[in-house]
């Protein structure tokens, strides 16, 4: 039972080949996923990836787990990971190529022999039924709107790029209030398919900073979704020019913006372990 490790800025995946699987097809359970990410009973991770699988439109297919065996839509560090893994069991030859999530199709570029990986994100969007959001009255941007969780109203904008994000602009911020009401904002009624969370700091026309509280994995270091929607959302809102850079506490991603908010994102890749998991793994439920 193969299983590939990496991270991206800290936010790390297990790359799952199903080949290697054929008795989990067609995807691992919730059982499965929840022991293999947890961080004393299985491996550890914030997600598996699992694939390559078909795909009629792209050259990869790619389904993305959450640590609660959840699923994702898109992952951008996980996006990058994946196409690092291609690189490196010579799946690609060519650094150019296309993958498939249940988020819509993006363009992975390698660069730096996989280190270094561009991967076009596809276009962001803040039209509420698209996110999707519930808001009173006629579909709309979700633009500096209010919300209200525990002990505090913020301000808020929300954005979507295949999988649905909250993003909240603030003078400071910090991994303590990420903690505090990340959990909250996730599961607020505004939001009927839970959301991702960034808490979102400006500091200059070519910077931003975020605190991040991730859908169906909690506290994280880094996301490439979630920089590229609050890197839009900055944009959108006219605090920073289209090439930025954003800063997390696992490291930097470079976001270009583009018309229509088309994003390229660009971040490091690293390679953790190989090996294999033991049945006994699974003997355990998390």
């Amino acid at each position: 039972m193969r299983f590939h490790k990496y991270h991206a800025l800290g936010n790390d995946y297990i790359v799952l080949n199903p080949a290697d699987f054929p008795a989990w097809a067609p995807a691992p359970t919730v059982d499965q996923i929840r022991v293999v990410c947890h961080r004393n009973f299985g491996v550890g991770s914030d997600g598996i990836l699992w694939g390559p699988l078909p795909s009629q439109q792209s050259e990869f297919g790619l389904r993305i787990f959450n640590p609660d065996g959840s699923e994702a839509e898109k992952s951008g560090n996980g996006l990058r990971i994946f196409s690092r893994f291609l690189w490196d069991q010579g799946l690609v030859k060519n650094p150019d190529f296309t993958i498939e999530t249940p988020g819509g199709h993006v363009r992975s570029v390698i660069k730096d022999q996989g280190r270094l990986i561009t991967v076009a994100m596809g276009n962001v969007s803040f039209d509420s039924a698209k996110i999707p959001v519930n808001v009173a009255g006629a579909p709309r941007e979700v633009l500096n709107e209010q919300i209200t969780v525990l002990d505090r109203t913020f301000t808020y904008c929300a954005a979507t790029i295949g999988n649905p994000h909250c993003v909240l602009p603030l003078p400071e911020v910090s991994a303590e209030l990420a903690h505090k009401y990340g959990p909250h904002l996730e599961t607020h009624p505004n939001f009927p398919r839970k959301t991702n969370v960034q808490f979102l700091q400006v500091l200059d026309r070519k910077n931003i900073r975020i605190e991040i509280w991730e859908r169906g994995a909690g506290y994280t270091l880094a996301s490439g979704s979630s920089s590229s929607a609050a890197a839009a959302v900055a944009h959108r809102l006219g605090l920073v020019d289209r090439d930025l850079t954003v800063h997390m506490p696992g490291g930097q991603i470079g976001i270009g913006i583009g018309d229509g908010f088309s994003i390229m994102m660009t971040g490091t890749v690293n390679k953790v372990a190989e090996g294999t998991m033991h049945p006994e793994l699974f003997a355990v439920k998390v």
